[in-house]
C-alpha cells in the first residue's frame, strides 16, 4: 500500500503551541516530524517515564522520554505577537516560503 505523501505547514524546529488535548495551551520547540503516521514530537511535552534494559556500555534504568503529538493537535506560533499563525504557500524568487496569512510576512524556521 502507497504511503500518501501530506504537505506539513510545521516544521523541525518551529515552536508550536498545542491547541487540543491534555497539554492544551503549552507552547514547544518541534524536535521531530512524523510524516508517515501525521504526529510531530514537541520538546518538553507529553514526557512519558520508560523503563530500559542495559544494553553495551549503556546503563539501564527509568529514562524520561517525549511522545508523539498528532500535527492536528499544534498550530505554528509567533513570539513575537504571542499568537497562533495560520500560514500558506508562495513562491518568491523561485523558492517556496511560508506566508503568515494574517500579517503576510515570510515565516521563518528557528
Amino acid at each position: 500500500m502507497a504511503v500518501s505523501r501530506s504537505k506539513f505547514k510545521v516544521r523541525s524546529g518551529d515552536t508550536v503551541v498545542v491547541i487540543a488535548g491534555k497539554q492544551k495551551g503549552h507552547t514547544g520547540r518541534v524536535v521531530k516530524v512524523l510524516p508517515e503516521k501525521s504526529q510531530v514530537v514537541v520538546e518538553g511535552l507529553k514526557v512519558v517515564k520508560r523503563h530500559q534494559k542495559p544494553v553495551g556500555d549503556r546503563p539501564g534504568g527509568i529514562v524520561e522520554k517525549e511522545m508523539p503529538v498528532s500535527i492536528s493537535n499544534v498550530a505554528l506560533w509567533n513570539e513575537e505577537e504571542g499568537r497562533r499563525v495560520k500560514v500558506r504557500f508562495e513562491t518568491r524568487d523561485g523558492k517556496k516560503v511560508r506566508i503568515d496569512k494574517k500579517s503576510g510576512s515570510v515565516v521563518e524556521s528557528a
